[in-house]
């Protein structure tokens, strides 16, 4: 078909937009193309409240045909965690040829070069952008999430991410010049001069299996990377949670299609149920690059596995806060309380552990002992959710069975500090919502050991007991290494403590964040400034986002000519 949508046309739009990006991972200071305030939709093309909640209604039950080649018949069955059945069906791929047909297209696309490519990704995010309020309905009821929070998440912050990644490919993709003229001084004979061609080529198609809580936040980080640098992209999303990535290959094959290429660079998987065709696909050999968000077990099969392919993964981790001293204790408890209530604690960056000295800790109110800290931040936890309206707005939905179960079975594994409460949501009363709760564990018993040296996902935390501030930042450093770490956090006043925690982390490759008590919170990370994950522990093997992110998703090729 012919283009809709010139190179001009493209580069004059978002040309301005994607060097803010490049200066903004620059500076790593703040910034954001993407409003995070509801009332910021509406004007210049964007759906409003009405408009996207209208769109998001008028998906329930249909049929989303996005004209593949290859479709065998349509798949669905989303329930939300909400309770409302949502309905839609989308098409079943036959891979055989499906897999053939994108190929096609990656000529073109890999001649389009780095630029082209870049603006092309960023035209999809502003029209993904233009309806947030109805992809924020769509994350909504595939994860559980809260409205506000799978707005801003599913929305604005996930579309950052798929930005940044689209800014680190374009960096890594320009750093070698198109071309360069090369000359060899001989001494008294002609020099030897060539000329040289350097070309970025993709790998080949990637494979991005979703996952069932962020899958546009932790989806388009993979999605634009790979596209970026010139791969087609074939998008798995978890059963439970299609429609939000659905709609996102929706988008992007209308805008490829409307720039002159095929639409087919960008394919859904969509599976029956219990097909599991996520292993089937991850070693074939088309597959060339795999994104993957999810537990450990299936993370490292594909490691194991998809030997044809770069695989980027992240998996599970013991998130950890020591907790030694605070000039701020109520400001401590108050932004604890928040991170472990937050998405009923279901985000790869939500504390787990809680390290705490048993002979208690310095504030400025004077010492707490281990069990009045523990008590106090019962309380907290207890007062940001007294009210039920706030605590909905806070919590969400669990998003499925396992984690209700796993939330229902932590308070046999020790004394507990704060029980979990069943809250009732009057729009939604099929939701299941619980608030967290708090065990206390002994960190010297092996039984306990065994409780929170083990990832327990969802509105659990330990506060484990120590012998002393050295015994906690040793414990924090086993843990990081042997489990994994997405998030540390430490609330300290002496140097010494600090230093040391600081050098753990350092050396085993961990973010943290030190002596949060105001807006700020351990579990939540800003696109262009902050890095999600590092890539340096077992709880993933690539940082979000950085150039080692984007960069191996395609290779030089140089061709020489005598000049």
């Amino acid at each position: 078909m012919a283009a809709e949508l010139t190179a001009h046309q493209l580069i004059a739009a978002h040309r301005p937009t994607l060097d803010q990006a490049l200066e903004a991972i620059r500076t790593r200071a703040y910034w954001s193309p993407h409003p995070e305030h509801p009332k910021a939709y509406g004007e210049q093309g964007s759906l409003d409240a009405a408009a996207g909640k209208a769109a998001f209604d008028a998906l329930l039950g249909t049929r989303l045909d996005l004209g593949q080649p290859g479709t065998d018949g349509f798949t669905g069955g989303e329930v939300s965690p909400y309770g409302i059945e949502l309905g839609v069906t989308y098409p079943h791929a036959d891979i055989e040829v499906l897999l053939p047909a994108m190929k096609a297209g990656q000529r073109a696309w890999r001649d389009a070069g780095a630029e082209i490519r870049a603006v092309v990704c960023l035209e999809i995010l502003k029209r993904i952008s233009d309806r947030t309020h109805e992809f924020a309905h769509a994350v909504m009821h595939t994860s559980g999430q809260a409205f506000m929070m799978a707005f801003q998440a599913g929305g604005p912050h996930a579309q950052d991410r798929g930005l940044e990644a689209v800014a680190y490919a374009y960096v890594e993709q320009v750093r070698t010049p198109d071309t360069a003229e090369w000359t060899k001084p001989q001494g008294k004979r002609d020099p030897l001069a060539l000329t040289k061609q350097f070309t970025p080529v993709p790998r080949g198609i990637a494979l991005l299996i979703g996952c069932n809580t962020f899958p546009t936040w932790n989806g388009y980080p993979g999605l634009f990377a790979s596209l970026a640098t010139g791969n087609a992209v074939l998008v798995k999303p978890h059963p439970r949670a299609v429609l939000p990535l659905a709609l996102t290959v929706q988008v992007a094959r209308q805008v490829l299609a409307e720039a002159g290429f095929d639409p087919n660079l960008v394919a859904l998987a969509a599976e029956r149920p219990d097909e599991g065709i996520a292993k089937t696909l991850a070693v074939r050999p088309e597959i060339r690059i795999i994104d993957y968000t999810g537990s450990t077990a299936f993370g490292d099969w594909l490691e194991a596995n998809a030997r044809q392919a770069q695989v980027y993964t992240e998996k599970a981790g013991v998130n950890s806060v020591l907790v030694e001293s605070t000039g701020d204790y109520r400001g401590m408890l108050s932004n604890l309380a928040f991170s472990l209530s937050l998405y009923s604690g279901q985000m790869c960056t939500t504390p787990q552990n809680l390290l705490i000295p048993r002979d208690g800790i310095r504030t400025e109110e004077g010492p707490r002992t281990f069990d009045e800290v523990v008590a106090d931040l019962a309380r907290a936890v207890d007062g940001l959710l007294g009210d039920d309206a706030r605590a909905n707005a806070l919590l969400g939905a669990i998003v499925n069975p396992d984690v209700k179960a796993r939330l229902e079975a932590a308070a046999s594994l020790g004394e507990v500090a704060l029980a979990s409460r069943e809250i009732s949501n009057p729009e939604f009363p099929d939701a299941v919502v619980r608030t967290p709760v708090i065990v206390k564990l002994d960190g010297t018993k092996p039984d306990a050991e065994a409780a929170y040296m083990s990832e327990c996902f969802g509105p659990v935390s330990f506060a484990v007991a120590v012998d002393s501030a050295s015994d906690a930042v040793e414990l924090l450093r086993r843990t990081i290494r042997e489990k994994g770490a997405m998030t540390v956090g430490a609330y300290t006043s002496d140097e010494e403590v600090e230093q040391a925690v600081v050098e753990v982390c350092l050396e085993e490759s961990a973010q943290l964040s030190l002596n949060l008590t105001g807006g700020v919170y351990v579990n939540q990370t800003a696109a262009f400034s902050d890095f999600h994950g590092s890539g340096g522990n077992p709880a993933a093997n690539a940082a979000l986002c950085d150039g080692a992110f984007v960069a191996n998703r395609f290779r030089v090729v140089e061709v020489r000519r005598e000049a």
